[in-house]
């Protein structure tokens, strides 16, 4: 296969996934292998949905969605032009996924297929269905992809490179046991916002999206806030009323009364709205249902401040500049170009030396 030929397979996988992005999925006739995949998708999202309560159909939905966009041709031709493709022979690249979110692995496993590299793929156990589905079907409209994917549960062996995405403490053995091989290690980051008291209600709707898509479960979702002193939360929390019906996830409303119950007894000062609690804290990674804040003096020691703690941030919500900056609302619309922890993921595979 040449780039073109691993680029248009992706296509026709991106157009079957738009199939299942709207709330009443119906088969569109010009998809190929319809007859054969359509019902057995529709089958997988019933199981994913099952096997993790925190895939919701709307958050299976807004995945798809947001995949289906992005396997369009002119933004896997422009993703992918600017690299060199003739530099390595094929290897054998495992990864290690996270299972946080739907398809939190698809861009590694459309990084190293798109690279021309065979893939081995360990997956987690909470997203262990739609994947495996979808690369059945890549076989199908492509049939030189057969035999350059496998799945396993098993220890990964026969491998030459590594992703490997994990937490802080998996990291450190992720980085033992693959020291001798070219690798990607990826630990735990997340996404906060800067609050000046001047954003607008339709920014604070907008960041609504970016803290409780994907319950906040997300790398890209936002669990802290930083506030200049003073700042008064009754306008966030207005932007935040929009997604009230949060509580309607029993999962995300157990976790809600739980952490709840150990503020209050630990006698920590929270403020809270039903469905949201905030809590000064100079964390990063707060627990679900809660929202981190942090107070600033000026903005050049947050910019210092963020600069020093940047492994540990995914991307940055305001409308200034600082770096890895997203703007209000769009942290959970990456582009094919938004590398996770800011590592590039095609240039690591387009580099593998023969």
């Amino acid at each position: 296969m040449d780039l073109a030929e691993r680029i248009n397979a992706f296509v026709k996988l991106g157009a079957f996934l738009e199939q299942f992005a709207k709330e009443d999925a119906t088969p569109t006739n010009s998809i190929p292998f319809n007859d054969i995949f359509f019902d057995g998708m529709k089958h997988q999202l019933k199981l994913s949905e099952e096997n993790n309560r925190w895939f919701t159909k709307e958050q299976l939905r807004f995945a798809l969605k947001n995949w289906a966009e992005a396997l369009q041709k002119e933004s896997l031709e422009g993703w992918t032009s600017t690299y060199n493709f003739n530099n390595s022979s094929s290897k054998k690249v495992a990864i290690i996924m996270a299972g946080n979110i739907p398809l939190v692995g698809f861009h590694d496993f459309l990084s190293v297929l798109i690279s021309g590299h065979e893939v081995r793929v360990k997956q987690s156990s909470n997203d262990k269905h739609l994947l495996p589905y979808l690369a059945k079907y890549l076989e199908y409209v492509e049939p030189n992809f057969k035999g350059k994917i496998i799945f396993t549960e098993e220890k990964l062996t026969d491998f030459e490179a590594v992703i490997a995405t994990g937490s802080n403490n998996t990291a450190r053995y992720f980085e033992y046991y693959f020291k001798n091989k070219p690798n990607i290690i990826r630990k735990n980051r997340n996404s906060v916002a800067i609050l000046t008291g001047n954003e607008s209600e339709e920014q604070l709707i907008a960041l609504s999206d970016d803290i409780f898509t994907y319950f906040g479960l997300g790398c890209r979702s936002v669990s802290k806030l930083f506030v200049p002193k003073g700042y008064d939360f009754q306008a966030f929390f207005k932007g935040m009323y929009s997604k009230s019906d949060v509580m309607n996830s029993a999962k995300y409303a157990n976790n809600y009364d739980y952490n709840k119950a150990v503020y209050l007894m630990s006698l920590f000062d929270i403020l809270e709205n039903g469905f949201l609690m905030i809590k000064e804290d100079q964390q990063y990674a707060s627990p679900i249902a809660t929202i981190f804040y942090e107070y600033y003096d000026d903005l050049a020691s947050l910019k210092e401040k963020l600069s020093e703690d940047a492994e540990k941030i995914q991307c940055i919500v305001t409308t200034m500049n600082f770096e890895n900056q997203v703007d209000f609302g769009q942290t959970q619309y990456p582009k094919l170009h938004d590398y996770a922890d800011g590592i590039d993921t095609l240039a690591f595979l387009t580099n593998l030396k023969n």
